[in-house]
């Protein structure tokens, strides 16, 4: 009775004279709950955030980590994954059925090479270490010195294009089928590296600095910037993929509480790695005769080193090293196909009639695939992982993803209405959200991001390599360019708004404010 209420979910719906094509839903809520855990749980999970723990108090760092979570985190989670459920629509057209005049507020902001994964250099001059910067990065000595393709990554990077082209081809029919081996097995391996490293000598010692607290580091206003960061980073707010992953559910789908087990998921993998990674830094602290500072100085390098080192230690480590890597791989192939998807669903939506005609999805898909590829050549080349750390550091995090969250809760929160929002909820699962999720997005969630964007811009110093390397000029220009791509879109969807309008400025733009005819009104106004 509830998905008869929403015209959105129906098969066959009428846009003019012109029948608009199913654009399908999960085959069951597994598929789902797979396809959100596999891109939101990665890389960052594995190394960014026990490395953070570690270098931010130990235990403490778990107080401004949870307080993002609870006021940032899981009311944006939350925000997005309903929104799309309840318009059935993309990142783009979900926003044009709520508030037109911010369409663009959540517009895709995916790196090129689509998994946001950092591969810093390193610090330390072990032999592992000299093999991933000589050997397999081949690094240059700047990024003005492209150098040239390193054809095994380039082959590697075209097989992870050829891979997400087939995950999502045919849609949500065979995305949500990929995830249940590429969301999966990265958790089997996890746990058994999990086991292996606390069976390790030396692995209580390694837990001791990863868990020990510093209550005076809370003094320092990097750490809880450095929780807030993470938090955003890890679980994909604000780069459309929640509000595409969920509008293929039924309308009645449970969405709320998905999102709660999706947060915890999410956060308890990344704690549970913690115990994973350090304890193996225990061990080879102990084995080397060396402070654990100095073995987990390498930061986002542990993941080349601490893991491959306890594969190594496991019974038959040439088999292991396979499993090991193929979780690396799966960890960064669902997070980019889920952003994949992201895309085609944002355009499918926009151009329905047009795109679902034939193969036309299928060559369109091609085509993005293709130009993403070509452009990735140049995060192969000797001079790779100086252009990546751009990406990542311009565009997959920081200032960008905290405006677009502030534009998001000020939207639903105000412009929409928080009533209103929390009334749809209602409509689809029976019960209303907690009354401090109305708040967060009315006031809470706003305000901190607000602040957060304003000490990250007060606090802001120039981007380095390996603590050293200084990028040339051009270099930071390229860098705020991406940065502001996406978000200059907002004024200028708003301009052109406005401008098309009539009557007085003020009421083109309510009129611009106003929600779609066709979204289900059974709830009251704000």
């Amino acid at each position: 009775m509830a998905e008869s209420l929403n015209p959105l979910c129906n098969p066959q719906t009428k846009t003019g004279s012109h029948s608009v094509p199913d654009r399908g839903k999960w085959a069951n809520k597994r598929e789902f709950i797979l396809t959100v855990a596999g891109a939101i749980v990665g890389l960052g999970n594995v190394w960014r955030f026990p490395y953070l723990c570690y270098k931010n108090g130990g235990g403490v760092f778990f107080i401004p980590y949870l307080m993002f979570l609870c006021t940032c985190g899981i009311p944006l989670f939350i925000l997005e994954t309903a929104l799309g459920q309840y318009t059935s629509q993309g990142g783009i057209m979900c926003w044009r059925k709520i508030c037109p005049l911010f369409e663009d507020a959540c517009v895709e902001i995916n790196s090129i090479n689509g998994t946001g994964n950092r591969t810093a250099a390193l610090n330390s001059s072990s032999s592992i270490v000299e093999f991933w910067r000589r050997r397999v990065l081949n690094i240059s000595s700047g990024i003005e010195e492209l150098g040239s393709i390193q054809w095994e990554l380039c082959l590697c990077l075209l097989l992870a294009w050829i891979i997400c082209y087939f995950c999502v081809w045919k849609g949500v029919r065979s995305t949500g089928k990929a995830t249940y081996v590429t969301a999966t097995f990265p958790f089997v391996m996890l746990t058994v590296l999990l086991i292996r490293g606390m069976t390790l000598p030396g692995a209580i010692h390694g837990i001791k600095y990863y868990l020990y607290p510093d209550p005076q580091r809370l003094s320092d206003p990097q750490v809880w910037m450095d929780a807030g960061t993470q938090i955003f980073y890890s679980y994909a707010i604000c780069l459309g993929c929640l509000t595409t992953l969920g509008s293929y559910n039924k309308y009645n789908n449970n969405c709320y509480r998905d999102s709660f087990f999706l947060c915890l998921l999410n956060s308890a993998t990344s704690f549970l790695a913690g115990f994973a990674i350090f304890s193996v830094l225990g061990y080879m602290s102990q084995k080397q005769g060396l402070d654990i500072a100095s073995v987990a100085e390498s930061g986002p390098g542990l993941v080349f080193i601490v893991y491959p080192q306890a594969v190594s230690l496991l019974p038959f480590p040439q088999v292991w090293s396979v499993s090991f890597f193929t979780m690396i791989i799966l960890l960064g192939i669902d997070g980019q196909f889920a952003g994949l998807e992201s895309i085609m669903t944002s355009i499918v939506d926009l151009f329905p009639t047009q795109i679902l005609k034939g193969y036309r999805r299928e060559l369109l898909l091609l085509l993005i695939c293709s130009v993403s590829f070509l452009l990735g050549i140049f995060l192969v080349s000797q001079a790779g992982a100086y252009i990546l750390q751009i990406f990542d550091h311009y565009v997959c995090s920081g200032p960008t993803l905290l405006l677009l969250a502030t534009f998001q809760s000020i939207v639903i929160g105000w412009i929409y209405g928080a009533n209103r929002f929390s009334n749809n909820i209602e409509d689809m699962i029976g019960y209303k959200p907690l009354s401090l999720i109305n708040y967060c997005w009315l006031y809470i969630t706003p305000v901190i991001c607000s602040g957060t964007l304003v000490f990250l811009l007060v606090r802001y110093s120039p981007m380095r390599f390996n603590k050293s390397y200084e990028y040339p000029l051009w270099a930071y220009c390229i860098g705020w360019f991406f940065s502001s791509s996406s978000l200059i879109l907002i004024p200028i969807t708003m301009f052109y708004k406005v401008a098309k309008g009539k009557g007085t400025v003020w009421q083109r733009i309510r009129a611009a404010s106003r929600c779609a005819d066709d979204l289900p009104m059974k709830t009251p106004d704000r």
